[in-house]
């Protein structure tokens, strides 16, 4: 299928506009430049029953969570989100409408988390704060008023790699119990050697920014090579929760993505991928300019409220 028109026309404003490549600035820079798109092309909040902003223990400090939580009397379940953003850029703000929606969609709390962002923390400082924020989510859960057997972790890119490194790491360890992973475009294999990676080189992301958020996220080459950075090739994939995959068919981690669902079946989960036909790296997030973003987000909170159901 050809490029959906209008990404075509949101691309073709961006470079108007003079939008940067987001492997031409300096990390500092490029959060602004970013987070200046976000606040721009944001549309009107929508409105949830209850947000909080608050600090939770970390390795490291506290870790920044925003609370959303939606009408009625709880205990509710709980979906702890991370961010995309190539674990360089990307905050509580830039997915805070998508946060609000699968909120009110999935009926569910959301706990958004601001973990550590590369350079100034490479990895594997991202994972460490993630799985310390949804450990205390599950052990703190009067605090929150949700139910520790319904816990869901999910997010985007970088948050859907890390996403499917803490459903890893909590069954190796036993605990928190999580009982979904939603991974919306998730990087799996650092590799970065597929068919996508190599052929969809000019559509937002490009497979030269991924390697440029890579050389500021890993401590060097090596670590590519480890579970907890590409969770594609941890020692097996038994037993780990099940699984929607969304993928968008111009994304360089397209299939990596689909690759994952594939290995996920394979050792017995269930696991189910969605390929959004015409359509880039981010559009998830991009509900307010894009219909399938609003089409994702709904399929995600489905999928959130069938598993939270069983």
């Amino acid at each position: 299928m050809p490029l959906d028109p209008a990404v075509r026309a949101m691309l073709d404003n961006m470079k108007a506009a003079g939008f940067p490549e987001l492997d031409s600035l300096p990390p500092v820079q490029l959060r602004k430049v970013t987070s200046e798109m976000f606040a721009a092309t944001r549309g009107t909040p929508e409105p949830v029953a209850n947000i909080e902003n608050r600090k939770i223990p970390g390795p490291a400090g506290p870790i920044p969570v925003r609370v959303y939580t939606p009408a009625g009397s709880g205990p509710f379940p709980v979906l702890v989100f991370y961010h995309g953003g190539g674990f360089v850029i990307g905050d509580l703000d830039s997915h805070d409408g998508v946060c609000r929606a699968l909120a009110n969609q999935a009926r569910c709390v959301v706990v958004a988390v601001d973990y550590r962002l590369a350079p100034e923390h490479k990895f594997p400082a991202a994972v460490e704060d993630c799985f310390a924020a949804t450990r205390y989510v599950s052990d703190h859960a009067a605090e929150f008023n949700i139910d520790p057997k319904r816990l869901a972790v999910g997010g985007d890119s970088a948050g859907g790699n890390l996403s499917a490194v803490i459903s890893i790491m909590a069954r190796d360890g036993g605990a928190p119990p999580i009982a979904f992973q939603l991974l919306v475009y998730p990087a799996t294999d650092m590799a970065c050697d597929t068919y996508s990676h190599k052929t969809f080189t000019d559509y937002f992301l490009t497979d030269r920014s991924i390697r440029y958020f890579l050389g500021h996220y890993l401590r060097d080459a090596a670590d590519k090579n480890l579970p907890q950075a590409s969770p594609a090739l941890a020692a097996h994939h038994k037993s780990l929760p099940p699984a929607l995959i969304i993928t968008a068919e111009f994304d360089p981690l397209r299939d990596e993505g689909e690759a994952y669902c594939v290995k996920l079946n394979a050792a017995g989960v269930p696991a189910k991928f969605t390929r959004y036909d015409g359509m880039i790296h981010g559009f998830f997030t991009m509900g307010d300019v894009l219909p399938q973003g609003k089409q994702a987000v709904a399929e995600a909170s489905a999928a959130l409220r069938a598993a939270f159901a069983k």
